[in-house]
Protein backbone atom coordinates (compact mmCIF):
# COMPACT_ATOMS: atom_id res chain seq x y z
CA UNK A 1 0.00 0.00 0.00
CA UNK A 2 1.84 3.17 -0.70
CA UNK A 3 0.03 6.97 0.06
CA UNK A 4 -1.37 9.43 -2.80
CA UNK A 5 -1.86 12.64 -2.74
CA UNK A 6 -5.15 14.30 -4.23
CA UNK A 7 -6.33 17.51 -6.09
CA UNK A 8 -6.56 19.57 -3.19
CA UNK A 9 -2.84 19.97 -3.49
CA UNK A 10 -3.18 21.18 -6.60
CA UNK A 11 -1.93 25.03 -6.53
CA UNK A 12 -1.12 24.49 -2.63
CA UNK A 13 1.20 22.76 -2.60
CA UNK A 14 3.03 24.06 0.57
CA UNK A 15 6.04 21.30 0.39
CA UNK A 16 5.16 20.06 3.80
CA UNK A 17 5.18 16.33 3.01
CA UNK A 18 8.95 16.66 0.74
CA UNK A 19 10.19 17.78 3.95
CA UNK A 20 8.95 14.90 6.19
CA UNK A 21 9.33 12.11 3.38
CA UNK A 22 12.64 10.12 4.90
CA UNK A 23 13.13 8.15 1.07
CA UNK A 24 12.48 11.32 -1.13
CA UNK A 25 9.56 9.85 -2.60
CA UNK A 26 7.47 12.75 -3.15
CA UNK A 27 8.12 14.63 -6.39
CA UNK A 28 7.11 18.25 -8.15
CA UNK A 29 5.10 17.03 -11.12
CA UNK A 30 3.98 20.45 -11.97
CA UNK A 31 0.58 21.85 -10.44
CA UNK A 32 0.64 19.39 -7.42
CA UNK A 33 3.26 16.56 -6.00
CA UNK A 34 3.13 13.38 -5.97
CA UNK A 35 4.18 10.19 -4.51
CA UNK A 36 5.98 7.34 -6.10
CA UNK A 37 4.43 4.20 -5.09
CA UNK A 38 7.66 2.05 -6.10
CA UNK A 39 9.87 4.25 -3.33
CA UNK A 40 6.79 5.10 -0.96
CA UNK A 41 7.52 3.12 2.44
CA UNK A 42 4.62 3.63 4.06
CA UNK A 43 5.22 5.30 6.82
CA UNK A 44 2.14 7.92 7.19
CA UNK A 45 5.01 11.09 7.53
CA UNK A 46 3.36 12.44 4.90
CA UNK A 47 -0.43 12.46 5.87
CA UNK A 48 -0.81 14.03 8.68
CA UNK A 49 1.65 17.64 7.41
CA UNK A 50 -0.56 18.24 4.44
CA UNK A 51 -2.25 21.31 5.24
CA UNK A 52 -5.12 20.59 3.00
CA UNK A 53 -5.38 16.78 3.50
CA UNK A 54 -4.79 16.24 0.20
CA UNK A 55 -2.64 12.80 1.11
CA UNK A 56 -4.25 9.15 1.69
CA UNK A 57 -3.52 5.87 1.72
CA UNK A 58 -4.23 4.38 -1.76
CA UNK A 59 -7.05 1.85 -0.17
CA UNK A 60 -8.44 4.68 1.81
CA UNK A 61 -9.10 7.74 -1.23
CA UNK A 62 -12.35 9.03 -1.27
CA UNK A 63 -14.31 7.83 -4.75
CA UNK A 64 -14.16 11.26 -6.08
CA UNK A 65 -10.47 11.38 -6.03
CA UNK A 66 -9.98 7.80 -7.45
CA UNK A 67 -8.24 8.82 -10.69
CA UNK A 68 -5.12 10.18 -8.66
CA UNK A 69 -4.03 6.57 -7.60
CA UNK A 70 -3.64 5.92 -11.37
CA UNK A 71 -2.45 9.84 -11.66
CA UNK A 72 0.66 8.88 -9.62
CA UNK A 73 1.39 5.67 -10.66
CA UNK A 74 1.25 6.77 -14.54
CA UNK A 75 3.97 9.66 -14.10
CA UNK A 76 6.23 7.36 -12.52
CA UNK A 77 5.92 4.77 -14.85
CA UNK A 78 7.08 7.04 -17.69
Amino acid sequence: MAFVITSPCIDEKAADCVEVCPVDAIHDAGETYLIDPDTCIDCGACEPVCPVSAIFQDDFVPDTEQEWIAKNREFFSK
